[in-house]
């Protein structure tokens, strides 16, 4: 039997007040998710006019919200990918590098391509101490070093170090820098990263970022985000990289 559409649920499942134990027993998954969407977010997106139809409608999503929760309880060690032709990719990654420290756990940060420089962000992360290894191994971008082979030494350099960050179950977070770049400039082979990723720990995240993810990768990873270019300052005004957005 098909779910109620969001315009029959004030008829049907939100006309009345429900109790937890009111769900159904045991719906998989995918029904709660389906449900979930029928229900909506709210706010003015929800039909109902009258306070009470919309509080009813809530109250069940919020039911609804705590069986899929409750539905969802395993832990594991995630692989997560930021590609894509946007910006925003390592600043994604340094939100979670952020966010596992302020739990006091440990972090490493190993940066593949860039190097020739210190970010802002290198040095705000300074004062979490040892709770933070940041390895930035590349020299810049492969127009400003202008040698293949010495790139691809410094990427295997890199890749070693984070060989053995992968393997520290101390580390719960390892963040792999730009290093889809490195795969795609063929500095790096696949199969290393693959094998790679199974060094882990079965608690310890790994974030990859860089354009251009390999479709095996993707695959392989638990979650993937890509950014989209829609608009930016440095192609359509001549505006320069600038300190706290790009560095």
């Amino acid at each position: 039997m098909a779910s109620p559409s969001p315009g029959d649920l004030p008829a049907a499942a939100v006309a009345a007040d429900l109790a937890p134990g009111d769900l159904p027993a045991a719906p998989v998954a995918a029904e709660l998710d389906q449900l979930a969407a029928e229900l909506g977010p709210g706010g003015v997106l929800a039909p109902e006019a009258d306070q009470e139809g919309y509080r009813r409608r809530m109250a069940r999503r919020q039911q609804v919200q705590q069986q899929r929760v409750g539905e969802r309880n395993r832990e594991k060690g995630l692989v997560l990918v930021f590609t894509g032709d946007g910006k925003g990719k390592t600043t994604a990654a340094l939100g979670l590098v952020l966010r596992t420290l302020g739990h006091g756990e440990q972090v490493a940060v190993v940066q593949f391509i860039k190097g020739g420089w210190q970010p802002g962000e290198a040095r705000a992360l300074e004062l979490f101490g040892d709770a933070l290894h940041w390895h930035a191994l590349g020299e810049g971008f492969t127009w400003q070093t202008q040698d293949r082979q010495r790139d691809r030494m410094l990427v295997q350099e890199a890749w070693r170090q984070s060989c053995s960050y992968l393997a520290d179950a101390t580390r719960k977070l390892v963040v792999l820098d730009e290093v889809n770049v490195a795969l795609k400039l063929g500095y790096l082979e696949l199969e290393q990263l693959l094998e790679g990723l199974e060094l882990r720990p079965p608690l310890t995240h790994v974030a990859l970022t860089g354009r251009g993810a390999p479709e095996a990768l993707v695959q392989r990873a638990d979650l993937v985000t890509e950014m989209k270019l829609l608009r930016h300052p440095f192609r359509e005004q001549g505006v320069k990289a600038q300190a706290g957005i790009e560095f």
